[in-house]
């Protein structure tokens, strides 16, 4: 392994970087650490460093900031995941537990991943529309964080959402009609091992589409466990598209989410794949991927 630097969000997750950096002192050598300072910084960090190496020690936010600096380079990308969803970390087979996570990078089992762009901007696990772009617009905005605030918001947003009428393309692929939500994959899940794209890999050179079609509450509380445990393939309220060119026509400007990050967007959403366009240290399972 050559130079390897570590950039690190001191404020993701709330857990304690100063041990990591020393743990990765201990298991790495003497890598360079750098922590960032505002929203952008991980990126230029990740574009600008001679380190063939480059470690994102923080949440999704982190890891996508690196990754857009890493992508189309001949830098890898490893992950020592701290934040509360965890998604790319997770579907790469990598640990939670910094020790672990460091002991990985240090075997460096480096593989090519895909990875997507949705309306110009680079993403890595997944985008979408409808009602999760909706309550994660909202629990942004809000006053406070935490799951309680995230339930009450979700609950809210729940009794007043409506769902719009969409336009969807995959490949030649259409689909039209109303939607409750629709997610694009590259990896497969939200992140928390919550699988909406359950057979979605990193290595196939195209998306994995879930279109959830509206269903009342009780309908909704039983689709929960099939939307989140990997089989979403399967279940009959959602239709499942796959293809590396996803077009997504709505009414017009509402909330969509960019690997868990919310935005304003507008009527049209076009996502294109980037076959093996990223560098990434995977974990044992190499199957995940």
């Amino acid at each position: 392994m050559g130079k390897i630097l570590l950039i690190v969000n001191p404020v993701a997750g709330g857990k304690d970087k100063q041990s990591i950096v020393r743990l990765a002192g201990e298991i790495l050598g003497k890598p360079d650490v750098v922590y960032t300072t505002h929203a952008g910084h991980a990126t230029a960090l990740a574009r600008e460093t001679d380190a063939e190496v480059v470690v994102a020690v923080g949440g999704d936010g982190t890891v996508s900031e690196v990754a857009r600096g890493l992508a189309g380079s001949s830098k890898a990308l490893g992950i020592v995941p701290c934040g509360s969803g965890d998604g790319l970390a997770l579907h790469l087979g990598l640990s939670r537990n910094p020790r672990r996570a460091l002991e990985t990078i240090r075997r460096c089992d480096i593989e090519p991943m895909d990875y997507g762009e949705v309306n110009g901007q680079p993403f890595f696990t997944t985008t979408g529309v409808g009602f999760d772009a909706q309550v994660g617009y909202d629990f942004a905005k809000a006053e406070t964080r935490g799951l309680l605030t995230y339930v009450r918001v979700a609950v809210r947003d729940w009794f007043s959402y409506g769902e719009d009428e969409y336009d969807v393309t995959v490949d030649g692929q259409h689909w039209h009609g109303r939607a409750l939500m629709i997610t694009v994959g590259n990896a497969n899940q939200w992140g928390n091992n919550a699988k909406i794209c359950g057979p979605a890999s990193v290595r196939d050179g195209k998306f994995f589409v879930t279109v959830v079609k509206p269903v009342g509450s009780l309908r909704l509380l039983s689709l929960i466990p099939t939307l989140i445990t990997g089989h979403v393939d399967k279940c009959s309220s959602a239709v499942c598209l796959e293809g590396g060119a996803v077009d997504i026509k709505r009414s017009g400007e509402a909330p969509m989410h960019i690997d868990g990050e919310p935005l304003i967007a507008g009527k049209e959403i076009a996502a294109r794949i980037h076959p093996a366009g990223l560098k990434v240290i995977i974990g044992k399972k190499k199957e995940l991927i």
